[in-house]
């Protein structure tokens, strides 16, 4: 997988003075079933979260109230992204290191995902992730 499909994707927003609404279908808005919804809230400042990789899920990533960044990697290269609108969410496919930091003062991460918890489907150490993208290859 590359840096490439990661993408922004802008949600529908529809405005409204009593204020706005956005709403996520999948295999509509998100190139994937949603089967599971988490949320971080209540990050300390200077923290980071992240820091592994999945083999076969699908994500995006949503900043629902406040900012922060994620930079991602493909073993190749990375790219920086800061989210700070709850109408873009960031999609995230199978194989791409992530990590989540630059967290604002009462910010909501919301991410959506193609599967249930499964820990066998995560790289913690970036080590074995990188070994496995070159058996890959």
């Amino acid at each position: 997988m590359t840096l490439e499909r990661c993408k922004i994707i802008d949600l529908p927003k529809i405005s409204d003075p009593r204020g706005n609404l956005t709403f996520i279908e999948g295999q509509r808005h998100v190139p994937f079933d949603i089967r599971r919804v988490y949320y971080l809230y209540d990050v300390p400042g200077g923290s980071e979260r992240g820091g592994h990789a999945h083999k076969a899920l699908h994500q995006l990533i949503v900043a629902m109230s406040g900012s922060f960044d994620v930079v991602l990697d493909d073993g190749r290269g990375k790219r920086r992204f800061h989210l700070n609108r709850s109408y873009y969410g960031l999609y995230v496919c199978p194989m791409i290191w992530r990590e989540l930091d630059n967290f604002s003062s009462g910010s909501v991460c919301m991410v959506l995902a193609s599967n249930l918890y499964d820990e066998s489907d995560y790289y913690r150490d970036y080590g074995e992730f990188q070994r496995a993208l070159r058996t890959a290859q």
